[in-house]
């Protein structure tokens, strides 16, 4: 694996070409992770969700995200990966809008469909991305470029995917709603069956309209729409673990620790530990 590491010794971006087996038992990596797979298919875990994938692809996945591969047909694949404290995709969010859209992101697939034309491009870029590893002292300003770039064309082809997909896709605008129901009451509604009253459907008329048009269970979502915003907290601010607990309305730091770690693997303090905290964390108080 071609690696970089600041002075202090923190990983900041490396590159890994390997094969089915990597990802093949679950995994949790500090990092952002990419994964360019140009031919194969089969299963995509990331955390409770499922995704169907089939080459030319690439699959995304947030830092400590629980993360790993079923493979169908043998698949060959490139792991990206790179430090937010290399690259901070929310203080770089007007260069590149990939906050929400290629990550952090709980209603949209973590996946980019490539065609042969666009594969073609990010093998080129990967393959830039490994001869600048390849010198005697790699740059840190030319391999940040390079990770720029991949990332607005990774947004790119998303937004034009998700228009197309819009286009032609029945849409739902009961599930429509809940999307913005929960996003409004994430913090006081907790079951599936307080936004099945707000939309006026039966609990299993809901549940079966959520899966088919989110790919997830609407428990799964109202856990991850809270969680989500956990992580934000924790690593877009400076408050304390305690400050966050109370923000997000859960009776103590200690229920809200059990929760995270439930959902995570990980703690509140080990999660800030490993992801580090934002530069936007202070940008704020200037």
């Amino acid at each position: 694996m071609q690696e970089v590491f600041s002075r202090s010794g923190e990983y900041l971006i490396g590159l890994k070409n390997a094969d089915t087996d990597l990802l093949s038992s679950p995994a949790q990596f500090s990092e952002y992770t990419i994964l360019f797979i140009p031919e194969g298919e089969g299963v995509y875990h990331a955390d409770f969700g499922t995704f169907n994938y089939s080459g030319p692809i690439l699959l995304f996945s947030t830092p400590l995200q629980v993360i790993y591969l079923e493979h169908n047909k043998p698949a060959r694949l490139t792991m990206l990966q790179f430090h937010s404290d290399f690259y901070c995709i929310e203080y770089h969010r007007e260069e590149v809008a990939c906050n929400g859209l290629l990550f952090n992101n709980i209603y949209i697939q973590p996946c980019v469909k490539l065609t042969h034309t666009d594969a073609r491009v990010f093998e080129q870029l990967l393959t830039d991305v490994d001869q600048e590893f390849g010198q005697d002292s790699p740059s840190e300003i030319v391999l940040r470029a390079y990770l720029q770039l991949f990332l607005a064309k990774s947004s790119s082809i998303k937004i034009k995917l998700i228009k197309n997909h819009q286009d032609r896709k029945e849409k739902d605008e009961q599930m429509e709603q809940f999307s913005k129901l929960l996003d409004q009451h994430y913090l006081t509604l907790h079951k599936p069956n307080d936004y099945a009253q707000l939309l006026a459907i039966t609990p299993n008329n809901f549940s079966k309209r959520c899966m088919r048009y989110f790919k997830k269970t609407p428990s799964q979502l109202i856990q991850e729409r809270l969680i989500l915003e956990a992580k934000k907290r924790l690593h877009l601010t400076r408050q304390s673990i305690k400050e966050i607990a109370y923000a997000l309305q859960f009776q103590d730091e200690f229920y809200f620790s059990r929760v995270f770690k439930k959902v995570t693997k990980v703690s509140p303090q080990t999660f800030r530990d490993k992801t580090g905290i934002s530069i936007v964390a202070d940008l704020s108080k200037q």
